[in-house]
């Protein structure tokens, strides 16, 4: 069977969190930590911490369709973080934080309103979803920093890596064990 390659861009607060999770999916063949969805050209992380770029926090992730859906990686997603919350996840507050899906092809457009209409349907969450829905524009996504990338394997003792992205790591173990891969 031909590896069928796939790549969304997702935000739903702080880059290290996705990055996480998805590595201990079977199928996902790579995630990169970036920028995109603002208006500065080629920011840093200060400059997007500080809140005034318009880019928010994201990761592509690269897939191969043939292990796992998009539908399961929206799943995932909409199981990570509160899509409900403007502009924040938990103590991560601004615009970098926002819930938002860059798709890549009109197709993924249509899955992710989907899997949004389901979640909506089966009441996961008790209020509106705010996630954004906009086409993946690549002159306006930039990479983070190499010390961004494969953040948490590098410093899971860091304060925020154990208080903060350990535990959406173990719930993405709990919740999607059929999922993972075996040495996750």
């Amino acid at each position: 069977m031909a590896i069928t390659a796939e790549v969304i861009t997702l935000g739903g607060g702080c880059f290290w969190c996705l990055e996480a999770c998805y590595q201990q999916l079977k199928g996902v063949q790579a995630i990169e930590s970036g920028y995109a969805a603002g208006h500065v050209k080629s920011p840093t992380y200060k400059q997007v911490c500080a809140g005034d770029t318009g880019h928010a926090e994201v990761v592509q992730v690269s897939f191969d369709s043939n292990i796992i859906s998009l539908a399961d990686i929206l799943h995932v997603f909409f199981t990570l973080h509160d899509p409900t919350t403007k502009d924040r996840q938990g103590n991560d507050v601004g615009t970098q934080y926002r819930s938002i899906v860059l798709y890549h092809s009109d197709s993924q457009k249509t899955t992710v309103e989907q899997v949004m209409e389901e979640v909506n349907a089966q009441k996961w969450y008790s209020a509106p979803m705010v996630t954004q829905v906009q086409p993946y524009d690549p002159n306006n996504y930039y990479k983070a920093e190499d010390y961004h990338q494969n953040y948490y394997r590098q410093n899971p003792n860091q304060g925020y890596c154990s208080m903060v992205v350990g535990p959406k790591v173990s719930k993405i173990r709990s919740n999607f064990l059929s999922m993972l891969l075996q040495q996750a």
